[in-house]
């Protein structure tokens, strides 16, 4: 049951991702050149640069704006990164039941501990 909630979280998180995929590409293109225009703008001297910089900082923010809802891409894409450690997870905890040393090891460690 718990292999199947991590299929279904995992496919949500799936479609999410694709579907935010356009604005996960323009958030991070318009928030590269806002980050250029402002090291221009701290660079620039003359008042007519640092308005004209502005002006195209200004843009620049606002298609940052609008692609917010990148922001659901991310999530999906953290979910999906959740979900694979958690289905990794379950087979290491099967592999160190099954392996006949283990306990072996523990023992090792426990007397030389002292």
């Amino acid at each position: 049951m718990k292999k199947f909630g991590l299929i279904v979280a995992g496919g949500i998180a799936v479609m999410v991702l694709i579907a935010q995929l356009g604005p996960m590409i323009g958030l991070a293109a318009s928030l590269l050149i806002l980050y250029l225009v402002v090291k221009q703008f701290l660079k620039t001297e003359s008042t007519v640069g640092k308005i004209g910089w502005g002006i195209v900082g200004f843009v620049a923010l606002m298609a940052s704006a609008s692609n917010v809802p990148a922001i659901l891409g991310v999530a999906a894409a953290y979910v999906l990164y959740i979900v694979y450690k958690k289905w990794n997870e379950d087979k290491m905890v099967v592999k160190e039941e099954n392996d006949p040393f283990a306990n072996f090891e523990k023992q090792w460690a426990e007397l030389n501990r002292y």
